[in-house]
């Protein structure tokens, strides 16, 4: 009988064991398949973004180079660099393509004259006028080809597709193979996307006046949004007595957090320039409403911050006979302040990247000057990659690839360096 349960007892026993190991078993397997499922993810993420990477990439790299053609130019010693026009930079030009191609018929000198690009006049006249002991002399120049041009000698123009299905005709091309049987057509490192603003012809386009533009913004941004902040957020968490209108304004910035964009653009338009006065167009105004817009994250980021300084900190100090100002300026705020400008940073970053808020305040007007202040006219980098996005020459498709990439550059740069900021002077407790 008793070893009858004995028996009973160890097959039971065995029973429990297989069921334990079973449901180990299971759980290890289903441990794999998670982990597998996470590494799945983690890949096509990385596959998204290395295609993301590769396209934009692959589209703006050829908008470093640009087509030039080498052209030689009389300046008679009668012409007065001060007084000329445009239209008489534009004579020169189209002699000197006449003289290269003296055999062209009048009816197609249009042809030969859009070989060239119509905002070349604009680098001779610079040329001339930066070197005026050059009037009088033969010189030789390199002026910008027509995007057409630019975009054949890219190969973005297929030359078999019938003459009706391309922009270059066969005239145009056999002027152009010419010219490069003759060395005077090349494609050269493209300046001018650096240091050019905006311009119709996308040959003459560059970001440098968007550039400039985000950096007054961004500037204009940085000086309201960080000490507003930073001085909203001690007075919550230090200073501010816990009571239903504390938490109302909390529940408020936790809020305003969340709201769409848009919306503090609708908000500066109103209050900025309906009711102020402020000019249109200006990074002073869309400073102004980027501060809107970032002073929530940066005060819940502030407000982290300051609660990860610990108690005894602040009991220490008060012990030794500091008082309460003086315990948050001299030890809690030092140590909340990498936190915080980390914080900053990543609200600057949103900031540096938005759109719509500064749509509605007119940024997106035609701005074909590089701005020299805060309340020049000026667009910023997203405001002029829309732009150039919406545009049909092909030429902007590159440009515009061009462009994120500068602004992708500057986001990584951006966050970089708030995590190295946060390395270097986080304590940890």
């Amino acid at each position: 009988m008793t070893d009858t349960a004995m028996t009973t007892e160890a097959i039971k026993q065995e029973e429990r064991q297989s069921k334990i190991r079973a449901n180990l078993k299971a759980r290890h397997a289903a441990e794999k398949r998670f982990r597998s499922y996470g590494l799945v993810a983690i890949g096509a993420a990385l596959l998204a973004l290395s295609t993301l990477f590769f396209t934009i990439i692959s589209n703006g790299a050829s908008a470093l180079f640009q087509t030039e053609v080498r052209m030689t130019i009389q300046l008679d010693s009668t012409l007065d660099p001060e007084t000329m026009r445009a239209g008489d930079y534009q004579i020169l030009i189209k002699k000197s393509l006449r003289d290269m191609f003296p055999d062209v018929a009048r009816r197609d000198r249009k042809d030969l004259y859009a070989v060239v690009s119509n905002g070349a006049w604009y680098e001779l006249l610079n040329h001339v006028q930066a070197n005026p002991d050059l009037v009088g002399q033969t010189i030789e120049i390199w002026l910008p080809a027509a995007d057409d041009v630019d975009m054949l000698m890219k190969g973005y123009i297929d030359r078999e597709l019938p003459e009706s299905d391309r922009r270059v005709n066969d005239q145009q091309i056999a002027w152009i193979d010419a010219l490069v049987a003759n060395d005077a057509i090349e494609k050269k490192f493209n300046t001018r996307l650096f240091t050019s603003g905006d311009s119709r012809e996308p040959e003459l386009a560059g970001f440098a006046g968007a550039a400039v533009g985000s950096f007054y913004t961004l500037l204009v941004t940085l000086a309201l949004s960080f000490p507003i902040g930073v001085a909203a957020a001690v007075y919550l968490e230090e200073f501010a007595p816990k009571n239903k209108w504390t938490d109302l304004i909390e529940v408020n910035i936790n809020n305003l957090a969340a709201v769409p964009s848009i919306v503090f653009g609708l908000l500066g338009l109103a209050l900025f320039l309906n009711w102020f006065g402020l000019p249109r167009s200006a990074p002073l105004v869309g400073g102004m409403v980027l501060t809107l817009m970032t002073l929530p994250t940066i005060i819940i980021a502030s407000r982290a911050s300051l609660k990860s300084v610990p108690p005894s900190i602040r009991e220490a100090a008060l012990g030794m006979g500091a008082s309460r100002l003086q315990v948050v300026g001299h030890h809690v705020l030092p140590l909340a302040l990498p936190g915080m400008l980390t914080g900053t940073i990543i609200g600057m970053a949103q900031a540096l990247g938005e759109t719509a808020p500064l749509l509605m305040i007119g940024m997106v007007a035609f701005i074909a000057d590089i701005p020299g202040g805060p309340t020049d006219p000026a667009t910023v980098m997203p405001v002029q990659i829309y732009l150039w996005a919406d545009s049909p020459e092909r030429a902007f498709v590159e440009r515009t690839s061009a462009a994120i990439m500068a602004l992708l550059a500057f986001l990584i740069a951006m966050n970089l360096s708030a995590v190295l900021l946060r390395k270097r002077f986080e304590r940890r407790w």
